[in-house]
């Protein structure tokens, strides 16, 4: 596609393109070996400044997996992990599912361009649920990229760049979640697997991690436990909506300002200000102090 329709059509699409130069980069996936140079970003790119986490596995899952999923991984999203994955059918959809019921950022990584071809039609609803709740879908493949037998695996390195740790929920010997569990160890990541049967396939690839020195995950504590992360308080994650949000999270980051402090700042108009204000209230992003003095959360 010549470049300037392409922009055109990224711009559309309301797609964000950050280079690896930019700050808006995220650290984690600089350090690895062969970063991405472009990323491009649909939604909330601030989602990707989250302390990420990847929960990865089969797409024929057993009803095993089918329980495992969403009692591992929603109290991790609760407590403030940015959930990462795959968003393809099975174990990634049910990851990401997860930390939209908890009404939790979390970033899908395509294996194409985004557009609906790199999203298996069951998924695409999940994926603007994703975006709806403040989350990214994000790619290094230009818009109208199909994905390919290469492309796929490719991706596996920057699902597990992003993150603290993998975490593999069912898989076969086959499965590509081994190829993102060895992108994990190749890049300094931790490895966490959910033991299952001899008997099941589906149990294979985890019990074979865990055969190598994968962390054992029976429940969301071993790995809360292992990031010091206390499960009964969720971890503050300030994630804007907007670019109002993000204004006003940074003239209060520092000290407390009334609402007429905040209009002055932002030189937006005081209705603008104060719709803005009432939402992010409601959504326990700010708290009123009283008298219409607003802070951070503590």
């Amino acid at each position: 596609m010549d470049p300037e329709k392409e922009w055109q059509e990224l711009h559309k699409e309301n797609v964000q393109v950050v280079s690896l130069n930019d700050q808006a980069y995220p650290e984690p996936l600089k350090q690895i070996a062969d970063p991405p140079f472009l990323l491009y970003i649909k939604g909330n790119k601030d989602a990707l400044k989250g302390s990420c986490f990847a929960v990865v596995g089969t797409r024929s899952l057993t009803e095993y997996g089918k329980r495992a999923a969403p009692l591992i991984v929603e109290p991790l999203a609760q407590a403030g992990l940015t959930i990462v994955s795959g968003l393809a059918m099975g174990i990634d959809g049910l990851a990401h599912q997860a930390a939209v019921k908890m009404n939790q950022p979390t970033i899908a990584v395509l294996g194409g361009g985004l557009n609906d071809s790199s999203i298996v039609a069951e998924n695409r609803k999940l994926a603007r649920e994703i975006i709806q709740k403040n989350g990214a879908i994000i790619t290094e493949y230009p818009l109208l990229a199909s994905g390919n037998k290469t492309s796929f695996p490719q991706r596996n390195r920057i699902i597990s760049g992003l993150s603290r740790g993998v975490l593999v929920i069912e898989a076969d010997e086959e499965s590509g979640s081994l190829i993102t569990a060895q992108c994990a160890l190749d890049q300094n990541r931790d490895v966490f697997a959910v033991p299952g049967s001899i008997f099941s396939s589906k149990s294979k690839g985890p019990n074979q991690l865990i055969a190598s020195g994968a962390k054992v995950v029976t429940d969301s504590s071993a790995i809360l436990t292992e990031y010091n992360i206390d499960s009964n308080v969720r971890q503050l994650v300030l994630i804007p909506s907007n670019d109002l949000e993000k204004s006003i999270f940074n003239i209060i980051s520092q000290n407390s300002l009334s609402l007429d402090e905040i209009i002055r700042a932002t030189a937006k108009p005081a209705p603008e200000i104060i719709s803005c204000l009432m939402n992010m209230e409601l959504e326990n992003k700010i708290i009123n102090l009283g008298n219409n003095r607003f802070a951070l959360p503590s």
